[in-house]
């Protein structure tokens, strides 16, 4: 049964799994054709998916991929009647390789990709995962456990060098060399427990819980190639998607909102147009929503993790006919 409160349909396609933010916003923004193909690239608990299920006709059909296997087991018994109707196929993956697993299932083009880049609910609330400083677990972090790298093998194989780069690229923190000598003095470090405490004791004083969450997305985006694999499939998006279909992204800090801002802008992760000798603009992509779109007060009451929610949408210009469009 979904999830709801008074707020009625904010929290109609959450689970015990996960709460998809924006989800109204994205259908409203992604679906184009309603009998044509869509990928969920982050499949999480399946609500995002469930949602654009129920939006499309009854032809409609979506791949939904996801690199975790607890989102696949849920995702697919949440939704096995559509995947028996074959309206739905999951995918192991990442979403980077978006193209290859479409092709393995014989498609090529479709009208539109989602995807809600980060952690979802269940991986920062079970313990075990190694996600959260909330819990002293093993240091984990693999959103792909099959995959052999985690949280704790990083922090302990690289020199400081190395741990002050990481820190300072995918976590922007500004005592990086600081915390990174102290994870270099501490080692070996193999719990979230253990990480937390020499954190907590680098930290400036009351700086504590922001520096925590800097230097914990910072491994997590390493371990699991974030920012490359959004990279990846920014680039490789303009080959899939076609003319008049979408992309819809919802990204949560200014890493990953700077790239795809970027990219729906102008096409290039430089952020600088291209255009012809006749002054036109040389872009795969029109933008759809000119500033992002952000959670509500009433969506953020409701499930806090949409605070920091970013959605940008971006429609596949047909190379040969480019048209201004609607933005809003």
């Amino acid at each position: 049964m979904n999830a709801r409160d008074d707020s009625g349909h904010l929290l109609k396609h959450a689970s015990g799994y996960h709460a998809p933010v924006l989800w109204n916003d994205v259908i409203q923004t992604l679906v184009t054709d309603p009998v044509g193909t869509y990928v969920d690239g982050t499949l999480g608990g399946g609500g995002h998916t469930e949602a654009l299920l129920e939006a499309l006709a009854p032809e409609g059909r979506v791949f939904a991929i996801d690199r975790d296997d607890d989102a696949l087991k849920a995702a697919g018994e949440r939704l096995a009647p559509e995947i028996e109707r074959g309206r739905l196929v999951l995918l192991k993956g990442n979403f980077a390789d978006a193209d290859q697993l479409l092709a393995d299932h014989g498609a090529s083009t479709i009208h539109g990709m989602l995807l809600d880049l980060g952690v979802s609910s269940h991986q920062f609330d079970a313990a075990g995962r190694g996600f959260s400083h909330r819990f002293d677990a093993p240091l984990d972090m693999r959103m792909d456990q099959d995959q052999g790298e985690d949280a704790a093998d990083l922090v302990n194989r690289l020199d400081v060098g190395d741990l002050i780069r990481l820190l300072s690229r995918y976590g922007e923190e500004p005592k990086a060399p600081r915390i990174a000598h102290a994870l270099i003095d501490a080692r070996p470090i193999t719990t979230t427990g253990k990480l937390t405490s020499i954190v907590e004791d680098a930290a400036p004083r009351g700086q504590e819980k922001k520096t925590l969450a800097r230097v914990f997305q910072a491994l997590r985006i390493a371990v699991n190639d974030e920012l490359e694999s959004l990279d990846r499939i920014l680039a490789k998006a303009p080959n899939l998607i076609a003319p008049g279909g979408r992309l819809s992204i919802i990204s949560y800090h200014s890493l990953e909102d700077r790239r795809v801002k970027r990219i729906m802008r102008s096409g290039h992760p430089d952020g600088n147009v291209r255009r012809d000798v006749f002054g036109n603009r040389l872009s795969p992509w029109r933008e759809v929503t000119r500033k992002p779109v952000s959670a509500g007060e009433e969506e953020i009451e409701v499930n806090p993790r949409s605070r920091s929610a970013r959605l940008r949408v971006a429609e596949r210009v047909d190379d040969h006919n480019q048209s201004a469009g609607q933005i809003i």
